[in-house]
């Protein structure tokens, strides 16, 4: 299933855990992170494990929760939303976990080596927003948990004393060296944060930008946000009618033993079969 976008809730507002799967989010974060005040943080934890835990909550999206940084913090966040339920099994709704101010492969094995110990089968999406976390992009990206990569550009400049404008291009380099760090390994690349949640046209612009980026999805922080998102990813007619001659083309091939082929007078090799299989995968989610 694509993560076209992946959409954040504060943790600790339940009516509003609840009412996430409805903004049509890919993957719903609730976050015990950035959005919890530090003195809320153990009521979010019960607010997330009661809804994760209820049995009448079984949306049809992708179910994340964003733990605090590894260590202290994150194992009290898997003791709280796993361990405490008593209404339902919070292990079969979650779908994954995103670990902020991932600065090194170590890091995304600790929180593997947890949610072991909590079993929870659950991949980590790793949010690398930190020089050291850029860095070591390459090497987070091939803990076998990792199946994501996912790019903060705000904490990134804060970090390295940078200056955010509406270009970007103070983190452009690293921005791009997420998506190659997340292609190098066969895992999605998530890209930032827009922040101004009503500068809708300006949202669209910057999804374009980083499709052509490469990123495979991008972080959303209000429902609003969503569906031009969405829309960003969903391909164009023509480009799913492309796709589709290319995959008939590339079955007719397969049974004559042939590796390459035409399709409208263009070559078609395994990248571009790769291109027209992620075409239709995203039109099919577009569809759904």
């Amino acid at each position: 299933m694509p993560r076209r976008s992946v959409m954040f809730t504060p943790g600790d507002r339940p009516e509003m855990l609840r009412k996430a799967p409805g903004a049509g989010a890919d993957v719903i974060v609730f976050d015990l992170e950035n959005a919890v005040a530090p003195d809320r943080k153990a009521e979010a934890r019960a607010a997330v494990n009661e809804v994760l835990a209820d049995p009448e909550f079984a949306p049809d999206c992708e179910v994340c929760v964003r733990v605090n940084p590894t260590g202290i913090a994150a194992d009290d966040d898997l003791d709280g939303f796993l361990d405490g339920g008593e209404r339902g099994d919070a292990n079969d709704t979650l779908d994954s976990v995103m670990l902020p101010k991932t600065e090194s492969a170590d890091d995304a094995e600790t929180l593997a080596r947890l949610l072991d110990e909590h079993d929870a089968e659950v991949p980590i999406l790793a949010l690398v927003e930190t020089a050291a976390g850029i860095l070591s992009a390459e090497e987070i990206a091939t803990v076998p948990e990792v199946d994501a990569l996912v790019f903060g550009a705000e904490d990134l400049a804060a970090d390295i004393g940078a200056t955010r404008t509406r270009e970007g291009t103070e983190v452009l380099h690293a921005r791009e060296h997420v998506v190659l760090a997340a292609s190098a390994a066969g895992v999605d690349a998530i890209d930032t944060v827009y922040t101004d949640i009503e500068d809708t046209e300006g949202l669209a612009d910057e999804t374009e930008f980083a499709i052509e980026l490469g990123y495979d999805g991008k972080m959303a922080i209000h429902p609003g946000q969503v569906a031009p998102i969405n829309e960003a990813f969903t391909p164009a007619q023509t480009r799913v009618e492309w796709a589709e001659r290319v995959l008939d083309a590339k079955e007719a091939a397969d049974k004559e033993g042939r590796g390459v082929f035409r399709v409208d007078g263009e070559m078609i090799d395994a990248p571009l079969i790769a291109q027209a299989e992620r075409v239709m995968e995203y039109a099919r989610a577009a569809e759904e």
